[in-house]
């Protein structure tokens, strides 16, 4: 039993009725939506013609919001339907992100994240959904796919049918028949920021600007962009954190300094970061009270949980680090080693964690692990180098701006790599457009690559290490690891889904 929805946009008329049962059946919130109706235009005055389209969720068999929730809250019930258990939900927003089709908001009234769920309530009763029996010229049709009796399944086996992005890969069961195909790829719509009588906020990529002659979107609801400043704060710390130990590992043997900035300073510096990063992570929730379910309901194919559980045990070695460094005793090599592991983990494995926001495309890019871990190496080394200054450190110094150097440079040859090589889908490339060539454009070339990159490899080679100007190059480097990380978030959330 496979249930799913066929919609008839050849019959749909606009009249929201949908959008008004739904509402109605489950109290949804006034600003967010379950179901709506998206509408279109297309050509010139006077041959212009309008298109309806019907959004919602798509119950994928493939569902990626499964894959990505932490505490198992989204769930695949046996007859198919993708539903939501809002009292394990501890409003992570990574569903949201993984969805390519903006099925999921959060409800404002509890904090949690919510969907269309099929109207299981009146499924279990043998009840149509609400959506069906309001439909004034039925074009919703709701059945058993795997039933060849059910009008659903006849409809999708002999009628020509479109799914929205199939190139996800998600087997979604949400089937259109004669919908305009514009309103499959929201990339491909013009967008304009006003109407004849009302004004309307719009939040999409610069690059989508109105063209009269193009297909244009007139209506859609508010999508606003999830994750913010706190998440591209939780990399930055999370860089500080990982890279210390990085590279205090890679500068050589702690034993090597005459002093205790490396074997107790630096791992509390990293402590603290590692402290923040928790903090962040916890206070991004919409439920910061239900925490603890990363732990208590964990889904381990989430690398929200497995990020957790690898913070945990970094937090762990450099605690172990920092205590012998105390009773001033020798770091085995053991300890080395694993922490080594542990602290590549804490700085790369968010990159499998935007790999899970299957929604957002430029975050699918193979090279943003290569780009954690570099940033985790310019975090750490600019810390202990600004550490070298303060205490007057002439090696610690010395090793620490070497390495920086040298990290500075393959990460700017990263970013031009990552500019310049092709993007294989379309949203990846509007995003990547918005940040090189759009309205972040000027942040992107001036913060990142000019003053958190360029600047202070020129300030590292040519100037003498023990002045000013040599100072500053660590701080314009952890700046620059901020500028990146904030915009290739803000980036990433660019381009519309629906």
């Amino acid at each position: 039993m496979r249930y799913g929805f066929v919609i008839d946009q050849d019959r749909c008329i606009g009249c929201h009725a949908c959008t008004v049962a739904c509402k109605e059946e489950h109290q949804v919130p006034v600003g967010v939506f379950r179901t709506w109706v998206k509408y279109v235009e297309k050509g010139e005055f006077p041959h212009t013609s309008r298109h309806f389209g019907v959004m919602r969720c798509n119950h994928c068999d493939s569902a990626p919001c499964i894959e990505i929730c932490p505490t198992r809250a989204l769930y695949r019930r046996p007859d198919g339907i993708v539903d939501f258990d809002n009292q394990r939900c501890i409003g992570c927003k990574g569903c949201m992100q993984a969805c390519p089709y903006d099925a999921l908001y959060i409800d404002p009234n509890n904090n949690t994240a919510a969907k269309c769920n099929f109207c299981a309530h009146r499924v279990e009763n043998n009840l149509e959904p609400a959506c069906v029996i309001v439909c004034p010229t039925q074009a919703i049709i709701a059945g058993d796919l795997d039933n060849p009796n059910s009008k659903a399944s006849r409809m999708v086996a002999t009628e020509k049918v479109s799914v929205r992005k199939p190139e996800k890969g998600t087997d979604p069961k949400l089937y259109y028949v004669g919908i305009e195909g514009d309103l499959l790829q929201p990339s491909r719509l013009s967008r304009q920021n006003t109407y004849m009588f009302a004004e309307q906020r719009d939040n999409r990529p610069a690059s989508a600007h109105f063209d009269p002659a193009a297909t244009r979107e007139v209506y859609d609801v508010a999508h606003p962009a999830p994750w913010g400043w706190k998440i591209a704060a939780y990399l930055w710390t999370k860089s500080i954190a990982a890279g210390i130990l990085m590279a205090t590992i890679l500068m050589g043997s702690p034993e090597f300094f005459p002093s205790s900035l490396l074997t107790v300073v630096g791992p509390c510096i990293a402590l603290g970061a590692l402290a923040a990063t928790g903090l962040l992570l916890i206070f991004d929730l919409k439920r910061p009270d239900r925490f603890y379910y990363l732990l208590t309901k964990p889904n381990f194919r989430s690398w929200l949980v497995l990020g957790g559980y690898v913070l945990m045990a970094y937090g762990g070695a450099i605690t172990v680090w920092m205590l012998l460094g105390i009773q001033r005793r020798g770091i085995p090599v053991v300890l080395i080693l694993a922490t080594a592991l542990l602290a590549a983990a804490t700085a790369g494995y968010s990159a499998f964690l935007f790999a899970q926001a299957k929604g957002r495309d430029l975050w699918q890019s193979p090279m943003f692990l290569w780009h954690l871990l570099i940033h985790a190496l310019i975090a750490g080394s600019s810390t202990l180098a600004i550490v070298g200054f303060a205490a007057d450190r002439i090696s610690l110094r010395y090793r620490s701006l070497l390495l920086l150097m040298l990290s500075l440079v393959v990460s700017l040859l990263m970013v031009l790599a990552e500019v310049a090589l092709p993007h294989g889908t379309i949203d990846s490339q509007l995003a990547m457009r918005t940040l090189v060539r759009g309205h972040l454009s000027k942040r992107f070339w001036g913060l990142v690559v000019g003053a958190g990159l360029a600047l202070p490899i020129v300030l590292t080679i040519f100037c003498a290490w023990e002045s000013i100007w040599t100072m500053s190059a660590p701080v314009l480097s952890l700046a620059g690891v901020w500028w990146f990380q904030d915009l290739w978030v803000k980036a990433g959330q660019e381009v519309p889904l629906s």
